[in-house]
């Protein structure tokens, strides 16, 4: 029964079922909550709860990345190639993790506001087929955050086990309490340190990343529903001009509201997508050296899923960056192609507007340069091959040996 109730969120839920776009957050609040960032609203709990947010953001995303550094400033000579590569890969990310949570962390309240407008998007689906679209839309949230956790949790569990198999910590990282090459404890101690450290930073990183898709499939969701609705606009033939009116009308405050759920998570998305643009490429590049030069299969195995979970970080957002891109060309296509011919002045004037506003699609800008898209993504992934190649023409590989 347990299971069945932790799963049920990933199913579309039997039209009897009540529910609301905002359900496609669960997980992810779930995890928010699990990682210290959303307390209980009163009494004592609410400021032991605050002691738990202060170490998590003060092991994940203060400690890990100062402790890569200091690792490098005080143990660099005894790192063999392939450790300092694995652990350089993580720092790297792991420094952008740090910003990315914070900056989502301070914007959380604005993940709310987006909620309170999905309400009131939701009181529009009164059709049982736009219902069912709410009840899957929900559902594919919720199993983007699953998916997200096992690929990312299973990065940083998959390195442990292969450097342990190896006799080497998983990561290095500066402990000024234990040398993990005295003994086997303080190997296994040291391991087990850095996973709950990694842990903590993962889940924040992953909900730093999560987010993005989970609203934007939750507005796309809405933004169908509202092509639907026009495409359908003057095809009852038992409503009156004043209903058909009254439809388009809807229609323009729907679209408004859509827009609004946009703008209010733009400053995110502006934020995080940026920090993730300036470092994928160099993140990329140096895993990608890693597992061509130095990893033996164990640990290229988990490096290749630190490269998919890298790429996650940004490759599903962007793409439905585009596909929300596409779907305002779609629609300012089935606005044109509605019923509105032999229509009234006045409707045709309120289309024609609404034609207007329509016209420009819906972008998100990564630092208000980078318009976020799969072709954005792409060139700023190229980073990776460039490093690869200056590597190969100066045989760096062969000297770090």
């Amino acid at each position: 029964m347990a299971k069945e109730e932790f799963f049920k969120y990933i199913n579309p839920a039997p039209l009897t079922q009540k529910v609301a776009t905002r359900d496609g957050c669960i997980y992810m609040y779930r995890l928010m909550k699990c990682i210290g960032w959303i307390p209980p609203k009163e009494g004592l709990q609410r400021y032991l709860y605050f002691i738990w947010t202060l170490t998590t953001f003060a092991f994940g995303a203060v400690y890990l990345p100062v402790g890569f550094f200091l690792s490098y400033f005080k143990m660099l000579d005894k790192f063999t190639p392939d450790e300092f590569l694995t652990s350089f890969q993580v720092s790297i990310n792991a420094c952008g993790s740090s910003v990315k949570c914070i900056i989502l962390y301070i914007y959380l309240w604005r993940l709310r506001k987006t909620e309170n407008i999905l309400d009131e998007l939701d009181k529009r689906a009164l059709k049982d087929s736009e219902r069912q679209k709410v009840h899957e839309t929900v559902a594919l949230s919720n199993y983007v955050v699953l998916i997200f956790t096992i690929i990312y949790n299973g990065y940083s569990l998959s390195t442990v086990l292969a450097y342990l198999a190896s006799g080497r910590a998983p990561y290095s990282v500066y402990n000024p309490f234990l040398n993990w090459r005295d003994s086997q404890m303080n190997l296994y101690i040291q391991a087990t340190s850095e996973y709950i450290i990694m842990s903590f930073a993962v889940i924040q990183d992953q909900l730093a990343d999560t987010y993005l898709v989970v609203f934007m499939i939750l507005i796309r969701g809405h933004f169908n529903l509202l092509k639907d609705r026009v495409r359908d606009l003057r095809t009852d033939p038992f409503k009156t001009e004043e209903e058909n009116h009254e439809d388009l009308v809807n229609c323009i405050k729907d679209h408004k509201q859509i827009l609004q759920c946009c703008n209010m998570i733009r400053p995110i998305i502006s934020g995080t997508i940026f920090v993730q643009f300036a470092l994928i490429g160099s993140v990329l590049g140096v895993t990608l050296i890693n597992i061509f030069f130095f990893s033996n299969l164990w640990r290229g195995l988990a490096s290749i899923l630190f490269v998919i979970a890298v790429l996650m970080e940004t490759f599903p957002f962007c793409y439905n960056c585009n596909l929300l891109i596409d779907d305002c060309e779609e629609f300012g296509i089935r606005m044109f192609q509605s019923n509105w011919i032999d229509a009234s002045p006045r409707y045709k004037s309120t289309l024609i507007h609404f034609m207007h506003q329509a016209q420009q699609p819906i972008v998100f800008i990564a630092g208000g340069l980078i318009p976020i898209t799969l072709n954005s993504n792409i060139t700023v992934a190229k980073f990776a091959f460039s490093i690869i190649t200056i590597v190969r023409e100066m045989n760096l590989a062969e000297q770090f040996e």
